[in-house]
């Protein structure tokens, strides 16, 4: 089957760009039972922080998309960090040098910091000018016997073959036209990405590359690179520019695209991988809630269009909210989202005597199949507006009869209809139930007696109706509810 790479550079965070190329990778890989390579491309040492590396393999694996080949995982191709793979780009160099297809640059930081602030002011775009091109073997030799300090750059030639790639069709870029002769391996030994991508796909046998289109102009000069090494290169296909819907770039100044932020948030992984696919293309049809194996099944490389992906960030609670209901809905996953909710009741409310029993997996289920498709988030079921569920409220039978003098004619009422064999527990038929209720009294108002429903039920004045509140509590606990209120 195809091998395929996700090559980011350990300088921070996984964001959703980087997400996205990496479960097209994966999505390719598992569609053509092939292999999915986490490659950690640290060769810029300056911009490596510490344990990014790490933290990246672990946000995949969060993600539900784990590399088959990493350097966490290992494997047949390894190592699989490009600072510990320097040989493999040194003799690729050396042969390179040999060819003449390379040779040795002595120009001085100066020089090419001169040659770019003049072709500034001319309003050009700065390039190298080839000038060590044309130095004789001897001229060469006598430097580097002076000890002066060099790089390797890789001779670009005029006229490159068009290649197909697989999201822009026929392609080629005449780079020896516009830009100098590259640098391919710095005065410290390690390589520029050009080259460390070059050799590393032709050694860890990569036989497509899914990259993001910034990449695009680049292909050129990398199929120059693969024909003068004697090497078969791989396919390319180019992922368009991942933006936010008002096509501007992604911010991750704002560290609000970070994977992390989005795990600590409490969203589904799923919900990720849903809307950062649904924005760009490649499937069948736009359709919010696919799963992973539905993205698998319905993706063709084909259907990937050129234009940009435009990601809607405001709607991430509404495709979380569909993944949240289908993990409500399956049993294996609701008994994972019980334990969750439980733990996340006693962080926010552990110091309000929450009752034990409220914490029984029995309601806490119960809870979640009743607000299924009305919450976006787990923990939206511990915001202020549902503290009723976990905090029994500590109210006087005399609190209630400031509100009515009627209060315990009205909790024998309510506690009559929660009794009542398979009361209809919809909040339609209980909103019915509850004005014929109040039809029953003497004197006391509609809205009086729901005020004092919800101060008995809640401890508070405000919130969802008196009915959803019944309806989520349920029976057993409402008749609790009233009847410590009324004896206490």
């Amino acid at each position: 089957g195809p091998r395929v790479r996700f090559g980011p550079s350990p300088t921070g965070f996984l964001h959703l760009g980087g997400l996205r190329t990496a479960l097209y990778n994966y999505i390719f890989a598992k569609k053509h039972q092939g292999t999915f390579i986490l490659r950690v491309e640290d060769t810029d040492q300056n911009r490596v922080v510490p344990g990014a590396a790490e933290g990246i393999e672990a946000m995949l694996d969060w993600a539900g998309i784990p590399p088959d080949e990493s350097p966490g995982r290992g494997g047949p191709a390894g190592p699989y960090v490009q600072s510990r793979r320097l040989e493999l780009y040194g003799r690729a160099g050396a042969a390179l040098l040999a060819s003449g297809a390379a040779y040795r640059c002595f120009c001085s930081p100066q020089r090419l910091q001169l040659l770019r602030r003049d072709a500034l002011r001319r309003q050009q775009t700065p390039r190298y000018d080839n000038r060590c091109r044309h130095l004789a073997p001897s001229e060469v030799a006598q430097k580097l016997s002076q000890g002066l300090d060099c790089v390797v750059r890789f001779r670009l030639e005029r006229g490159v073959e068009p290649f197909q790639d697989l999201v822009y069709g026929w392609n080629k870029h005449e780079v020896a036209e516009v830009e100098g002769d590259p640098v391919i391996l710095k005065g410290d030994g390690f390589p520029t990405y050009h080259l460390a991508s070059v050799v590393d796909d032709h050694y860890m046998g990569i036989t497509h590359v899914l990259r993001g289109t910034e990449w695009l102009a680049s292909t050129s000069k990398h199929l120059l690179l693969y024909k003068a090494l004697g090497w078969e290169p791989p396919q390319f296909g180019h992922l368009p520019l991942l933006l936010n819907k008002d096509g501007g770039k992604l911010s991750k100044r704002q560290g609000d695209i970070f994977l992390e932020r989005f795990a600590r948030e409490g969203f589904l992984p799923e919900a990720l991988l849903d809307i950062v696919t649904n924005c760009g293309s490649g499937f069948s049809e736009k359709q919010m809630g696919r799963t992973l194996e539905e993205l698998i099944s319905q993706f063709e490389v084909g259907r990937i269009t050129t234009h940009s992906a435009l990601l809607d960030l405001e709607a991430l609670p509404e495709f979380n909210r569909i993944h949240l209901t289908r993990h409500i809905e399956n049993q294996g996953l609701r008994q994972k989202l019980v334990r969750e909710l439980q733990g996340l009741v006693e962080l926010v409310y552990g110091d309000q005597q929450v009752d034990p029993d409220v914490l029984e997996n029995e309601y806490v289920e119960r809870v979640l199949l009743l607000r299924k498709g009305h919450i976006s988030l787990l923990k939206d079921l511990v915001s202020s507006d549902y503290s009723y569920l976990w905090v029994r409220p500590l109210v006087s039978r005399q609190q209630l009869q400031t509100i009515s003098a009627e209060a315990d004619e009205i909790g024998k009422l309510v506690l009559g209809l929660m009794t009542r064999p398979a009361a209809a527990l919809t909040v339609e038929e209980l909103n019915k139930a509850l004005r014929s209720l109040q039809e029953q009294t003497r004197e006391t108002k509609y809205s009086s007696m729901m005020q004092l429903l919800r101060l008995a039920l809640s401890g508070r004045q405000h919130g969802p109706s008196v009915a959803e509140m019944m309806v989520t509590l349920g029976a057993e606990e409402v008749c609790g509810r009233m009847h410590r209120a009324l004896s206490s």
